[in-house]
């Protein structure tokens, strides 16, 4: 079951050709992919970047040029009113906004704050530079939100619906990256770290260049146009468990894993929300302890509203690289795991 919106009066026009893209967050690993995808199809693509971009801001105006070769880039501070007309659009007209854009903690202030407030201001910079199609990088797990940082995107994702511009929201399933992060553990011995028995939740993993590839094509396929889309990579669905039983597979052991009980994380959350009554700090550990039960226990795949069970089937593929493709990779030498950031669990 795809999740369609009803049919915008913007998409009766069409776009063809290359078209002038402003980007944004274009310096994280979707966006750098997305960036590329562009400019493979011909776009002139313009790039707004923060002066300290990346994680914890180590990405100088110089890393983020050469990350982004081939594209203009232009340096100002999204978050804050006004920047975007005055510092990155500059009076000049453009034809698509993509906004690969998320808050980088999830944390409520940092989510309102990005997730919304700055896409709202983006959206009527971009309409005021003539801008009349919007791609927009979401996340799957709106579609049952528990979280701030859910909440906010939703509220984005209306006030773009009910904008009158031709757009496309795309839902990704789970990163590559996100699913990175025990590789080492793994290669040390270590046991691979599960929540419950391994099987609670599954997801279907989407490589950065098929994710790209999906968000470039938005432009010009107007099956794609005024319509909420879940996207998935290739293949079945997995869980952590097979995970984790590929990754040993691939080193010859016998799988090992340490089951985490759920509880636990309850009782971390409740710890922390309680110390939060007076200890700011704790308040914002509890709600990335939220975020990280959130993740233990739903599945990144469509959910069936009317059962309210999560459904693989239900759930579209796109690309070529699997998950499993990746670990082989990183796992023989060949290239190296994706930082993870601020949403690290393990």
């Amino acid at each position: 079951m795809t999740i369609i919106s009803p049919q915008h009066p913007a998409a009766a026009h069409s776009l063809h050709g290359p078209r002038r893209v402003l980007v944004l967050g274009a310096t994280g690993t979707i966006g750098q992919a997305t960036v590329r995808a562009l400019l493979r199809r011909g776009h002139a693509v313009i790039c707004i970047a923060r002066p300290r971009a990346g994680v914890g801001g180590r990405l100088t105006t110089t890393d983020t040029e050469k990350l982004l070769t081939g594209a203009t880039l232009r340096f100002c501070d999204v978050g804050e009113p006004g920047a975007l007309a005055r510092d990155g659009i500059r009076g000049e007209r453009f034809d698509v906004l993509v906004s690969c854009m998320a808050s980088r903690t999830g944390a409520p202030q940092d989510a309102w704050a990005i997730d919304h407030r700055a896409h709202v201001h983006a959206l009527h910079a971009a309409r005021n530079a003539g801008v009349s199609q919007v791609v927009l990088l979401s996340a799957i797990c709106v579609q049952k939100p528990a979280l701030a940082f859910q909440h906010a995107k939703l509220a984005f994702e209306k006030e773009l619906i009910e904008s009158g511009v031709t757009y496309s929201i795309v839902r990704p399933t789970a990163f590559f990256k996100s699913l990175s992060g025990q590789l080492d553990r793994v290669k040390r011995g270590q046991p691979f770290l599960v929540f419950g028995d391994g099987t609670l939740t599954a997801c279907k993993p989407i490589s950065d260049g098929d994710l790209a590839d999906y968000l470039a094509g938005c432009l010009d396929d107007e099956q794609r146009w005024n319509r909420v889309l879940p996207i998935g990579g290739p293949g079945d669905a997995i869980t952590p468990r097979q995970q984790g039983e590929y990754l040993f597979g691939l080193l010859g052991q016998t799988p090992r894993f340490r089951h985490v009980p759920v509880k636990l994380l309850d009782t971390i959350v409740g710890v922390l929300a309680a110390l939060g009554r007076v200890l700011p700090a704790a308040a914002r550990k509890a709600e990335l302890a939220r975020i990280g039960r959130y993740y233990a226990t739903e599945s990144m795949l469509v959910l069936n509203p009317k059962t309210g069970r999560y459904d693989a089937a239900a759930t579209p593929s796109t690309g070529t690289e699997t998950l499993f493709d990746f670990y082989k990779r990183l796992m023989s030498g060949d290239g190296t795991a994706p930082e993870r950031g601020d949403h690290a669990v393990f």
